[in-house]
């Protein structure tokens, strides 16, 4: 039986570049290499492309520095050009983990539809809607589900922003946020007037359109989605900090201060309750493959959706395989489901683009 063909897309001119490259070498080292041979795509800082064959001899490591060394002086660097993309096509999946902007918010979905290639995760439209905070709560909040207040600003009216204004509809700590970026990227806490304005320029600094969210005090709660028509749904996490702050993304991935609790210390009325509100965000969204579906617990026990991540991260410590390590599915089970998933949509949505000539003829019949 031959192998299948993977392709790890990574990197990416975002501001996510480097946990992206994280992703790539978590799945490329736990890759079922019986069942597929994988490849990194490496999309460098300038947005060049690079092919690169793994060496999985060398991939028994944790060290960050271990991944530059093993991507520098990659072969093949290529733009898109036609003598060249066709290198795409060797690929029988496409699994792509360019966290931020450019790669989950539609744009590399849609060079893959247009290729025709099977690829893990969203489509374009759920995936462009995943990662505007401002449309997706919207779509959410309409379909009946909590989520946290919010108020979005324009850059062409940010010189009108009212700082009493937010304190006097959502209180003290205000959150300030950019509207498309992920892992905590340019969010602010804000406690007084002085701190507010500086927040705005950070957050209009990533993008033209920004969020003010007031802070909810309660707990941060986790829960991974996985499949397409009849997904599954993991045990929830819960993400506990130390200093009562909030989970930045130096957190994240540089101090690690946070520590992660799985399964959550909740009892089963609200990890039910949790677990259905991430089944109907995802089904909301129209998402498919996987998604992380996060929210707030406060102290009354009301839940809000904060985010849905439809490409969440996936390096050694990422919470979205490690919800599913402990729900009965470990990272090598976890890959090929993903890559099962994406042939699966891939063959179902070619159905939908086949189109008869004699179905053709008799729409033009009709027309005229």
């Amino acid at each position: 039986m031959s192998k299948l063909c993977i392709g790890i897309i990574c990197g990416g001119r975002s501001l996510e570049h480097e946990i992206s490259l994280k992703s790539a070498m978590c799945i490329a080292q736990f890759i079922d290499k019986f069942r597929f041979e994988a490849m990194i795509l490496w999309i460098d800082k300038k947005g060049c492309w690079h092919l690169k064959d793994i060496d999985f001899n060398d991939l028994s490591y944790h060290k960050d520095e271990k991944i530059s060394i093993l991507l520098q002086n990659c072969p093949y660097p290529f733009k898109f050009h036609t003598k060249n993309i066709n290198i795409l096509l060797k690929f029988d999946v496409i699994f792509p983990v360019v966290h931020g902007t450019l790669g989950e918010d539609g744009a590399l979905q849609g060079l893959l539809c247009m290729m025709n290639l099977p690829f893990v995760g969203s489509n374009v439209l759920s995936s462009s809607v995943g990662m505007d905070k401002d449309v997706s709560k919207c779509l959410l909040r309409d379909a009946g589900l909590s989520v946290v207040p919010f108020r979005t600003v324009l850059a062409q009216d940010q010189h009108n922003i009212d700082f009493d204004y937010f304190v006097s509809i959502f209180g003290l700590p205000l959150f300030v946020k950019p509207s498309n970026q992920g892992s905590s990227i340019g969010v602010s806490k804000v406690t007084k007037c002085k701190d507010f304005n500086l927040a705005l320029i950070k957050a209009f600094s990533f993008s033209n359109k920004i969020l003010i969210e007031p802070a909810i005090i309660g707990r941060e709660l986790e829960c991974a989605v996985l499949g397409n028509d009849n997904p599954k749904i993991s045990v929830c996490g819960e993400v506990i900090l130390s200093d009562n702050n909030f989970y930045t993304y130096h957190d994240k991935y540089v101090k690690r201060k946070a520590q992660i609790m799985i399964p959550a210390l909740i009892n089963d009325a609200i990890s039910d309750d949790i677990r259905h509100i991430a089944l109907r965000a995802f089904q909301v969204l129209n998402c498919s493959g996987m998604a992380r579906v996060d929210v707030f617990l406060n102290l009354d026990n009301k839940i809000f959706i904060n985010e849905v991540n439809t490409l969440p991260g996936f390096t050694f410590d990422s919470m979205y395989p490690k919800l599913w390590e402990v729900s009965g599915l470990n990272l090598q089970e976890l890959i090929t489901k993903l890559v099962e998933l994406a042939l699966d949509l891939h063959d179902k949505k070619n159905c939908f683009y086949h189109v008869d000539g004699a179905v053709l003829k008799y729409f033009r019949h009709e027309r005229i």
